[in-house]
């Protein structure tokens, strides 16, 4: 997706500061000097953010006399969320001084003038040695620079309901070892209980970076050909492995194996499976991240039942070589036109303490990046799931840290929607994307798989 379209900015900046109005702390146009305007995703399935940014706010506010933090919750699934956070960025009226910003974004945003960097700062501040490496990595731009600070990372790997296995009559210590294990799994359960959705994977393009990162490159790391061949720095055209993972989503959709796709496609889906229908026991098994427990612990969806009913396996490899993963992860960055810097930075510090760290990567089931909260008894005890899914580190990928990443992105869901409601075959939705990839980054910048 293109963030930085100016005109769809200055068009759109104006309609979104009204829609946004209801939802922030306090009104009114530009950010004053006395005041922090920190931007940020919350759904229904994710409120881990909003939680942390009160707290932070209520705190910051206490210890900084006549300083205001304005709240600015952007209510949206992921690619609404990046839609409407550019718009945000496209007049300084708008931009936020704070923002939550993806790790795929970082570069992207640095590269377009939204962001501002924190070497200056994080000289300064005690906790940026606890970071490990791979975190502090994720926030740097094109040049060197940081310009995001990690809130954890994530891992991602396949959730099973045993009751449904169980009626099924398959193993409840499930480890499948091939997608075809996976795909006998669901024949199987689509037998047994013809009300139960067997698999999902998402396919939408209004799930955006959900079904990229979640769906497809899941599948495409393990075929092992990959978006870019990390020793050329050459994006890949005309892999068999990105033919075979389409191939994939087209069985699912002939075999109706997955869920309907007049309900897959909704933007609100991705909350859907992981608030009512894993937890209601209609989907037997999803593909999908770390972080989902972390919405059955306590709060509105809360769910006792979910550590005995849910089983965990890693993602198999397409054909019993191992197994893989997707990590990603957000950050707190800071806005380019932030009025006042020190002050951006000293709220992002509090947002970032111990304790808050510790209370955002139970809350939001991140993995823990701080060394100091990674050790503590309270993260390792608090989430069950969480030493399954930091044992998938060994075989995680991550995404291309390139500026043009995100228009590259963008593509994916395109294939991946088209053949997942029949409008395409695998061939012609490959062709369609690697013609997109040319025309973003030049035949010159790809390579045959």
């Amino acid at each position: 997706m293109k963030r930085s379209m100016t005109t769809l900015a200055l068009i759109g900046a104006a309609s979104l500061t009204v829609g946004l109005a209801g939802c922030a702390d306090t009104g009114g146009g530009g950010a004053k000097d006395d005041t922090i305007r920190v931007a940020y995703q919350k759904t229904a399935s994710f409120t881990a953010m909003d939680e942390l940014m009160k707290k932070a706010k209520e705190e910051y506010e206490a210890a900084h006399d006549g300083k205001t933090v304005e709240l600015v919750p952007i209510e949206a699934e992921q690619d609404q969320y990046f839609t409407k956070l550019a718009l945000m960025n496209g007049s300084p009226d708008t931009a936020p001084d704070v923002i939550y910003e993806d790790t795929f974004q970082i570069r992207s945003d640095a590269a377009a003038g939204y962001l501002q960097p924190l070497d200056d700062y994080l000289g300064d501040w005690d906790g940026w040695s606890l970071y490990d490496d791979g975190a502090k990595q994720a926030g740097l731009g094109d040049d060197g620079k940081t310009y995001g600070i990690s809130l954890g990372t994530d891992t991602r790997g396949l959730y099973f309901n045993k009751d449904i296995f169980e009626a099924a009559g398959l193993p409840t210590d499930w480890a499948p070892t091939s997608w075809n294990d996976i795909l006998d799994a669901a024949r199987t359960i689509k037998a047994a209980d013809p009300d139960v959705i067997p698999l999902n994977i998402y396919a939408s393009r209004a799930l955006g970076e959900a079904t990229s990162m979640q769906g497809f490159e899941m599948l495409l790391y393990g075929t092992g050909d990959e978006l870019m061949d990390t020793s050329t720095n050459k994006w890949v055209t005309g892999s068999k492995g990105f033919a075979d993972a389409l191939g994939l989503y087209q069985t699912i959709a002939q075999e109706k194996l997955g869920p309907d796709p007049a309900e897959a496609l909704d933007a609100g889906w991705g909350s859907k499976v992981s608030t009512e229908l894993l937890p209601q026991g209609k989907l037997a098994i999803a593909l999908d991240g770390s972080w989902l427990p972390s919405n059955w612990i306590s709060g509105d969806n809360e769910w006792p039942q979910w550590q005995e009913t849910m089983g965990f396996a890693a993602m198999p490899t397409q054909n019993a070589g191992g197994f893989t993963s997707m990590s990603g992860g957000w950050t707190l960055a800071m806005g380019a036109n932030a009025s006042d810097p020190q002050a951006a930075f000293d709220f992002i510090a509090q947002a970032l303490t111990p304790e808050n760290a510790l209370m955002y990567h139970q809350e939001a089931g991140q993995i823990a990046v701080r060394s100091d909260v990674a050790e503590s008894k309270e993260y390792l005890d608090f989430n069950p799931s969480f030493e399954f899914f930091s044992s998938l580190v060994p075989y995680t990928h991550f995404r291309p840290a390139t500026p043009d990443y995100s228009q590259i992105s963008a593509n994916i869901p395109v294939a991946t929607e088209s053949v997942f409601t029949g409008q395409a075959s695998p061939a012609d939705a490959q062709a369609q994307y690697d013609s997109a990839l040319i025309g973003i980054v030049g035949e010159e910048n790809t390579q045959a798989g």
